[in-house]
């Protein structure tokens, strides 16, 4: 039995028990985090050097990646060292970090793809008024909101979760310091008090939803009525990718805090966390590339120009 002011340490749970296996899943998450950071990078250089790019969807598109790439770098990168030096342990410290972090990143990003369905909805809905409604001075403000929202939600489940007395060990069940898992090695008595904290989080997250639902059944409903098919197709293109990541975003996530407590068990825990935590950074460049042909052109440009420079 142990209590937070005496811990130095947590240990973090192993993708593998044998060397091979933790080869290959040094392999795979480094592949992984590669593409990530590849691909996000990529968005945010073009974004930043092509002035065709200077507009407010690209705006919040670099937001999205610059919170994609700080997420994966928060737990990806830890779990492939304790792989590879076949450890698991992470410093209290460093547990704290990595959940503030991972929470500010994340809360970040649910609170932009609020505002980036928010601005198809002007662009959609109320073409007249967009550069009105989203001139450069607005934007910087919304895209500060969804980062302070994301830093405060951080603050106070780290500053909550942390205060709260552990007595039942430090091996954490998951493969990054994660609040559930936390919250497990709570005493009893403490643990109702990070849960009111949870209830408040999910409406704050429920009312996101709520706004991208009500977002998009007024973009479809002005969509249908465009009288051309090839205009509803192009309207519908240019939603399409952050539609997409929003889905990811959204199934991944509630799957992974609202299932039933009959469903959980450490393996499906740890798929789940994989899903939520690592596959919408690493597929967000990949569906924005795919269904957007200005942003395909800067990258060609991009990476025509960088090979140009090594010749």
């Amino acid at each position: 039995m142990s209590n937070s002011s005496s811990l130095s340490e947590f240990l973090l749970l192993a993708f593998a028990d044998t060397q091979d296996l933790q080869l290959l899943h040094f392999s795979l998450f480094l592949r992984i985090y590669l593409a990530a950071l590849l691909g996000n990078s990529l968005i945010i250089t073009a974004v930043a050097c092509d002035h065709r790019l200077h507009t407010p969807m690209y705006f919040f598109l670099l937001n999205l990646s610059l919170l994609d790439l700080g997420s994966i770098s928060t737990t990806v990168p830890k779990s492939m060292a304790n792989s590879l030096w076949d450890t698991r342990a992470i410093s209290y410290s460093g547990c704290v970090a990595q959940m503030f972090l991972f929470l500010f990143l994340l809360g970040g990003e649910y609170c932009l793809l609020t505002v980036m369905a928010y601005e198809r909805y002007v662009a959609m809905c109320t073409p007249l008024h967009y550069s009105t409604l989203m001139d450069s001075r607005a934007c910087v403000k919304m895209a500060a909101a969804a980062w302070a929202s994301g830093f405060l939600h951080a603050l106070l489940h780290t500053a909550n979760t942390f205060s709260i007395p552990l007595c039942q060990g430090n091996t954490v069940d998951q493969f990054f310091c994660e609040i559930p898992q936390i919250l497990k090695l709570s005493c009893s008595d403490a643990y109702f008090r990070e849960i009111w904290l949870l209830m408040v989080s999910a409406c704050l997250f429920f009312g996101c939803f709520v706004c991208i639902v009500l977002s998009y059944v007024q973009i479809f409903t002005a969509v249908l009525r465009i009288p051309s098919e090839q205009g509803q197709h192009k309207a519908f293109s240019m939603c399409l990718p952050h539609l997409t990541m929003v889905s990811l975003c959204v199934s991944t996530g509630m799957f992974a805090y609202l299932k039933p407590p009959s469903l959980s068990s450490p393996a499906l825990d740890l798929v789940v966390a994989v899903l939520y935590s690592v596959l919408p950074p690493t597929l967000n460049p990949l569906i924005y590339r795919m269904r957007n042909k200005e942003l395909k052109d800067a990258l060609r440009k991009l990476i025509q120009r960088i090979l140009d420079q090594q010749q």
